[in-house]
């Protein structure tokens, strides 16, 4: 990151793998704002079923950056591998972007992470509901007709459910 040209804003910390929760409170001890939207899962052991808090995004992390020191105390967090780039840029991620993530994981709903690249749908405005607002596209996936969130910067995609009532034509 180059010293003339430090922008505060959100950025993404790639980590090892099942580290992101240890990164997370590395950071909360720094007083270093960061974001790691959890979903919760179902894991099935031998003798029951346990419900945990996962990463929305394995192995990533969000971090606001207010000042250059951030960035190298960022680094020097273990478990931290580097952060992500695009060519030789750090990637800021818009506040936009983390907007979305908070209001959709905080919505409590069903949300699937896909890796496929969907064909642009018709795009629609949430209106009802805690994602009221959120502009998404109508696909099918999997037979179901769902709702579909693009996070260009992580190359993902969220796939929820909603009522039809809670959509409407742009």
């Amino acid at each position: 990151m180059e010293a003339v040209s430090f922008n505060k804003g959100w950025y993404l910390i790639y980590t090892n793998s099942k580290q992101e929760k240890k990164v997370a409170g590395q950071l909360d001890k720094m007083k270093i704002q960061h974001y790691l939207p959890l979903v919760k899962i179902a894991r099935q052991w031998s003798d029951r079923v346990k419900i945990l808090d996962s990463p929305l995004f394995p192995s990533y992390l969000f971090v606001y950056l207010n000042q250059f020191k951030d960035y190298y105390l960022c680094l020097e967090t273990q478990g931290a591998l580097h952060f992500v780039r695009f060519s030789q840029k750090i990637a800021r991620v818009a506040d936009s972007v983390i907007g979305d993530l908070k209001i959709i994981v905080d919505a409590g709903e069903h949300i699937e992470v896909s890796f496929n690249v969907f064909q642009n749908g018709e795009t629609v405005s949430i209106t009802d509901g805690p994602l009221a607002g959120l502009k998404c596209e109508i696909i099918q996936y999997n037979k179901r007709e769902m709702i579909l969130v693009r996070i260009e910067l992580l190359q993902r995609n969220l796939l929820l459910e909603l009522p039809v009532n809670h959509l409407c034509k742009l």
